[in-house]
């Protein structure tokens, strides 16, 4: 393992040195001025995620074209793993919820539990229900409704429903309070958020593996987006799908067992965990995004923390609306800022504190990129022409290799189920899937720098003060008014449509290369407003656009649930 992850260091320090040189002899007209060092600072800040991402899916990529099993490759305990081995421990299955109302959670829930008793391992699991909920009219409801699926399922699988009036700690205070409780009454827990869906075939795999390996603390599921009716979320699903899949083999094969931990679908090894991952309250804020933090702490007290990247082992639902989505960042946002302190523990392994400082970057980059398209398109206005400013050829070579490096997962993965009938085939054919790949490079071009800026605005919130605490999400199809995206997108919409504009008036030869960061801003508020169309949604699950494996040869548990999208979405035959 150590030998990866040293080919990994050079690699990474490599990439990111050339990318510095050449960025510095694009910059070079007229030698390197004060505005052109910032800038390669800001492009510097950037360049860690990329750079990862992009050799995470060139390893990944090697993977999957030179392997027989992916997932043994970089889980070496799923190897003897056949599938009847007994259910020895007893496990604890977590759903953690929030003021959202529970029939989807039941729906969800529902086919996993026939799974485990029909496999007749019902007697060693134990549903606990771990409410945060605020609303006391949500709160009522869901005591009625979850009192009732634990009378129907009695004699078959325990269900327990318990609710905390104070959410103390947020998610991470709800689960430590499960430990206090119960903690001891079970080997291990599967962690649920409240948008998840799991059959029972994946929960058994897990465990199989964790009985299998004493040394396992926590075993992530790789989790994907459930076929949704939204046309936001298939747009964005179908491109975080492809980009997930060659990046998070990549990454488990030099990180090992200093995996990630998503926080959900997931399973944990209760001693350890009580033991070891409790989490500090730090300058009286409690931690957001607890689980990179919990699987730092699991690593430090020598237990492994991997993850296994196969696509059928755990679902969630994504926002339907971009203000939706966005809303959810921010919260992940304010979160890995609070690792910084996390940095300096004694005790922790240097991957360790690389996926903290790399999760904290992911944000970071985000005020240095919308740096870079204000100061740049600054710098290019003022310039009498636009070979003043930047070389066009180490330009144009820079240019592309960014491109290369920021959807390079999403290409990897692309490149492997073209290369495989059967997948092509479960994407809805070959041309299904070409449309929808350039559909998904063009939806992210667009998306990514709404983030970046949102993080940008949030960030400079935090530092006044600002907060975002656990909130619920508004999981169902609907439209966004307008007024309500003008009056949250605004600030984007001038950002965008600002330096389009002065590069107009200006040099207008280079708009086509400004509108990779531009466009998206420009367009956010007609973007959240058409994308969050009902009535779009279902046009596109209906023609196949973002179509996903599901949709076309649904697993019985998913088509228990009866999603609108995949009975909108009629298989028909396809060429491979």
């Amino acid at each position: 393992m150590t030998g990866r992850r040293v080919l990994f260091a050079i690699l990474f320090v490599a990439t990111m040195a050339g990318s510095l040189a050449l960025a510095a002899l694009a910059l070079s007209p007229g030698g390197l001025g004060l505005i052109d060092i910032v800038l390669l600072v800001l492009f510097a800040l950037t360049l860690p995620w990329m750079v990862v991402g992009f050799w995470n899916a060139v390893i990944g990529f090697l993977i999957m074209r030179l392997t027989a099993d992916p997932v043994v490759a970089v889980v070496p305990a799923a190897a003897g793993i056949r599938g009847d081995e007994a259910i020895t421990a007893s496990t604890a299955i977590l759903l953690c919820v929030r003021n959202e109302l529970p029939d989807r959670m039941i729906r969800n829930l529902e086919p996993m539990l026939a799974g485990l008793a029909t496999a007749e391992v019902g007697n060693r699991f134990h549903v606990y229900v771990l409410s945060d909920t605020g609303d006391a009219g949500i709160a009522a409801e869901e005591a009625a409704r979850f009192g009732a699926l634990a009378e129907r399922w009695r004699g078959h699988i325990a269900i327990a429903y318990r609710r905390r009036e104070i959410n103390t700690g947020y998610k991470a205070g709800n689960i430590r309070d499960f430990c206090e409780r119960w903690g001891g009454d079970h080997e291990f827990a599967v962690t649920l958020d409240a948008d998840s869906f799991m059959t029972a075939d994946a929960v058994l795999r897990l465990v199989r593996i964790m009985q299998a390996d004493p040394k396992l603390g926590i075993l992530q599921g790789l989790v994907v987006g459930l076929p949704s009716t939204s046309a936001f979320a298939r747009l964005f699903q179908f491109g975080m799908r492809l980009g997930m899949r060659s990046y998070t083999i990549g990454s488990a094969w030099w990180t090992g067992d200093c995996g990630p931990y998503w926080g959900h679908n997931a399973v944990l090894r209760l001693k350890p965990f009580i033991a070891h991952c409790e989490l500090p309250v730090l300058d009286d804020m409690h931690i957001l995004s607890h689980d990179q933090i919990e699987a730092v702490l699991m690593r430090r007290a020598g237990y492994h923390v991997r993850v296994v990247p196969k696509e059928d082992l755990g679902w969630e639902e994504n926002p339907p609306t971009l203000i939706e989505f966005i809303r959810r960042d921010l919260r992940w946002c304010q979160g890995n800022m609070q690792y910084w302190p996390f940095l300096t523990w004694s005790g922790i392994e240097a991957v360790s504190r690389y996926q903290l400082a790399i999760a904290i970057l992911m944000f970071v980059g985000s005020p240095a990129w919308i740096g870079m398209l204000a100061l740049g398109t600054l710098s290019l206005v003022l310039a009498a022409t636009p070979a003043d400013f930047i070389r066009p050829d180490a330009g144009i070579a820079l240019f592309v290799l960014v491109l290369v490096m920021w959807f390079a997962p999403m290409i990897a993965t692309a490149i492997d189920i073209l290369l495989r009938s059967d997948a092509r085939r479960t994407f809805g054919g070959t041309a299904w899937f070409i449309a929808n790949f350039a559909i998904a490079i063009a939806f992210s071009i667009l998306l990514v720098p709404i983030m970046w800026f949102g993080h940008t605005l949030f960030l400079i919130g935090l530092l006044f003060g600002r907060e975002i605490g656990w909130i619920g999400q508004a999981r169902d199809d609907h439209a966004v008014p307008p007024a309500l995206a003008l009056r949250n997108l605004w600030p984007h919409t001038l950002l965008g449509c600002g330096a389009i504009g002065l590069l107009a008036m200006t040099h207008p030869a280079a708009i086509p290369y400004a509108l990779f960061l531009a466009a998206g801003p420009a367009l956010a508020i007609p973007l959240a407003v058409v994308t969050a169309w009902p009535a779009l949604g279902v046009t596109f699950a209906r023609i196949g656009i973002g179509r996903l494996p599901e949709e076309t040869a649904p697993p019985p548990e998913l088509s228990a649930l009866a999603l609108p999208a995949i009975e909108t979405a009629a298989p028909r035959p396809q060429p491979a």
